[in-house]
């Protein structure tokens, strides 16, 4: 049996990243949705079960995009009327985000697509119940907790 290739961390970091957002895309594209606006609703839709409707910001804290890129997603998402921006009582600059009832629908049959390819993904360390899953979810909100800073230019 020939030995695996060896491979940099950061190209296999990006390769997994980029198969699973195609996968995501291609299983989502028959709901008209993208990753990203999946990642946005999915998002809306776990804040609002913990009896909030979060702000763009909380949004873009949450998924971790940019607050800029949110603004596109939301607005896209308002136009296919699959969410609602509404006036914030606590804050009036701010526009509280929520599901519609077709918004609500959608993002439930995305979730089930979803939680479909997670188990394709996982089925090779065991399945998502099995010890290796739980370690790779571990080390992943392991490095997802670990900064990121450019190197400080040196010299002058």
């Amino acid at each position: 049996m020939p030995a695996e290739p060896v491979h940099p961390h950061g190209y296999l970091v990006w390769r997994l990243s980029t198969k699973w957002r195609v996968a995501v895309d291609r299983a989502l594209a028959p709901l008209g949705l993208t990753h990203a606006q999946y990642s946005a609703l999915a998002s809306i839709a776990a804040l609002q079960a913990d009896q909030t409707n979060p702000s763009q910001r909380q949004l873009a804290d949450h998924t971790g995009l940019e607050a800029l890129y949110i603004s596109k997603l939301v607005r896209s998402l308002e136009n296919a009327g699959l969410i609602t921006r509404e006036s914030d009582p606590a804050d009036s600059r701010a526009r509280q985000l929520r599901l519609t009832a077709e918004g609500t629908r959608v993002t439930e049959q995305a979730v089930q697509v979803v939680k479909h390819l997670i188990a394709q993904l996982l089925e090779p360390l065991g399945g998502a119940g099995s010890a290796r899953a739980q370690q790779f979810q571990h080390d992943l909100n392991t490095l997802l907790q670990a900064p990121l800073e450019p190197p400080h230019p040196t010299g002058k």
